[in-house]
């Protein structure tokens, strides 16, 4: 599970306020991000992990192949609970984590600083 923490990466929406080039380069950043394993967390505890398929300019999230993770409140061998969902949409009113797994290297290229 650490490794896991190690590789991943978080996602931040820019503002509507942004110049023209700020824009771009925050695009060209979610598009390397596309097709990677994405973890969003919602308000209600629940969690979703899924293939980051796309993002609108409200930021809402689309991903592929999800699968749902909640904790039980009854005792039994699992804690959590899991139901395969296919494609969903998740609103960014809801949404209050988001982690993209990635490669040490793919890291670093999302991390590069201007000069």
């Amino acid at each position: 599970m650490e490794q896991e923490a190690e590789k991943s990466s978080t996602i931040g929406m820019g503002s509507s306020g942004e110049s023209e080039t700020d824009s771009s380069e925050v695009v060209s950043q979610v598009r390397k991000m596309l097709f990677h394993r994405m973890l969003v967390g919602i308000q209600d505890g629940r969690f979703f992990l899924g293939t980051f398929h796309c993002v609108d300019k409200q930021g809402n999230i689309i991903l592929q192949d999800a699968v749902e993770y909640r904790s039980t409140r009854r005792s039994s061998p699992s804690p959590m609970e899991q139901r395969g969902l296919g494609l969903i949409l998740i609103p960014s009113s809801c949404r209050i984590s988001c982690h993209v797994d990635f490669s040490i290297d793919e890291q670093m290229s999302l991390l590069k600083i201007k000069q």
